[in-house]
């Protein structure tokens, strides 16, 4: 089922939250947000390689570190899902290190085309 889009003017998203989505348009307007939502792309694609880069060294402070810095800037453009999987990556033993980074990227990448597509479609009605 597709989620529904918060009112008529918010594009229906699923990777991100709609309600966060309509929030941000309404709160900084379409125009403002495009620039905002490429930063939170380029700092997503950064942190999920940090995330992989700490988990394939073995490094399992390196991927909490960047495990948390991946849900707090997932939960702030509303990428629910990527914040929960980089919560779960915070918790020692919850699952192999490897599985957790590939859930991270599965969602970072949903994250990503979703932003990219909406930064496009705002700058298009700007």
């Amino acid at each position: 089922m597709t989620p529904r889009p918060a009112n008529a003017n918010t594009p229906v998203v699923t990777a991100l939250d709609p309600e966060t989505v309509g929030q941000l348009i309404a709160s900084l307007g379409a125009i403002d947000l495009v620039p905002i939502l490429h930063t939170f792309g380029d700092d997503l694609g950064r942190l999920a390689k940090e995330h992989e880069a700490a988990v394939a060294a073995g490094d399992a402070e390196g991927a909490r570190r960047a495990a948390h810095a991946l849900a707090g800037t997932g939960a702030g453009i509303g990428a629910k899902r990527l914040e929960s999987a980089a919560r779960l990556a915070m918790v020692p033993g919850t699952q192999d290190r490897a599985s957790q980074a590939a859930a991270i990227r599965a969602e970072t990448d949903a994250a990503l085309i979703e932003i990219a597509t909406l930064a496009r479609d705002l700058a298009a009605k700007g």
